[in-house]
C-alpha cells in the first residue's frame, strides 16, 4: 500500500513538474528581472549556498550539522514548521551553529486551491513555530516541490519572505537515491559562485546525501569556495527589491 501511495505520490510531483517546467520557462526571465524568485545570485565572489529541505531529522539533519561544523560552512535550512516543532533541539542547534532557518510551509503543501489565505495560513504557522524555538522570524521561503505561480508568489512577498529555488544546474535529485556519486557528481561538476544547491535532510533514507555532502564540502574547500547562507549572499552581492506582478 506503501509502495503504491509512494508512487502515486511521484508520478503526480512528475506530472506537475512538466507542467511547471513550461509555465516557468516562459516566465522565468519576468520572475528574474522583478526579483519575484532567486534561483542564483549574481556575484563574483566565490560563493555558494548550499540548502536542504523537508527537516528537521533527528539522524539525518544533525550528521549533516557535523559535517558543516567540520569543513566550516553555513548552510539555509528550509523546515516544515510540524517537524521543526517535533524536533525543537535541532533547530536551535542549526541556529546557534550560524546556520540560516527558513520556511518551507508547516504541513508540507502545495497545492492551495487558488487561495492566498491558505497558503498565509501555512506560513504563519510555520514562522511562528520557528520564532518560538529560535526566537526569529524567518524571512525566506521555499515552495514545496519547487512549484510557483503568480499567486504563490506574490502571497509570500506580500507577507514579508524572499522566494528562493535553487540553481537549475545544481539540483542534486537526491530524494530519488541516485547514488554517492551521482549526487556528488551533479553538485561539482558545474558549480559556479553565486549558486544554490538543493538537498533534503529529511523525507527518506538520506544517508547517500550525507556521504555525498563531505565529498562536496572537500571539493569546495580544495577550490576556494566559501559556503554561506542563502541570506548572506543575498547581502553581499547587488540585491533586487520584489514587485508585485499586477
Amino acid at each position: 500500500m506503501k509502495k503504491t501511495l509512494m508512487l502515486a505520490f511521484v508520478l503526480l510531483i512528475s506530472s506537475m513538474w512538466s507542467d511547471q517546467y513550461s509555465y516557468a520557462s516562459s516566465r522565468k526571465a519576468e520572475y528574474r528581472k522583478n526579483g519575484l524568485a532567486i534561483w542564483e545570485i549574481n556575484t563574483k565572489e566565490k560563493l555558494v549556498a548550499l540548502t536542504f529541505d523537508d527537516g528537521p531529522n533527528p539522524v539525518y539533519t544533525n550528521q549533516i550539522l557535523d559535517l558543516l561544523a567540520k569543513y566550516h560552512a553555513k548552510a539555509t535550512f528550509f523546515v516544515i514548521g510540524e517537524r521543526a516543532k517535533e524536533f525543537p533541539g535541532i533547530i536551535k542547534r542549526e541556529a546557534k551553529e550560524g546556520h540560516e532557518v527558513a520556511n518551507h510551509t508547516y504541513s508540507h503543501i502545495y497545492d492551495f486551491d487558488n487561495s492566498p489565505a491558505k497558503l498565509r495560513k501555512e506560513l504563519e504557522r510555520s514562522s511562528k513555530t520557528i520564532k518560538s524555538i529560535t526566537g526569529f522570524k524567518p524571512t525566506l521561503y521555499r515552495p514545496v516541490a519547487g512549484y510557483y505561480n503568480d499567486l504563490i508568489l506574490n502571497t509570500a512577498i506580500k507577507n514579508g519572505y524572499r522566494v528562493v529555488l535553487w540553481s537549475w544546474t545544481q539540483d542534486t535529485r537526491d530524494w530519488s537515491c541516485p547514488g554517492i556519486n551521482k549526487i556528488t557528481n551533479n553538485v561539482v561538476s558545474d558549480i559556479k559562485p553565486g549558486d544554490i544547491t538543493i538537498f533534503h535532510d529529511s523525507g527518506g533514507d538520506r544517508s547517500q546525501t550525507v556521504c555525498a555532502l563531505e565529498n562536496i564540502l572537500r571539493y569546495l574547500n580544495k577550490e576556494g569556495f566559501k559556503c554561506v547562507t542563502v541570506s548572506e549572499m543575498i547581502y553581499r552581492s547587488e540585491s533586487i527589491t520584489p514587485k508585485i506582478l499586477d
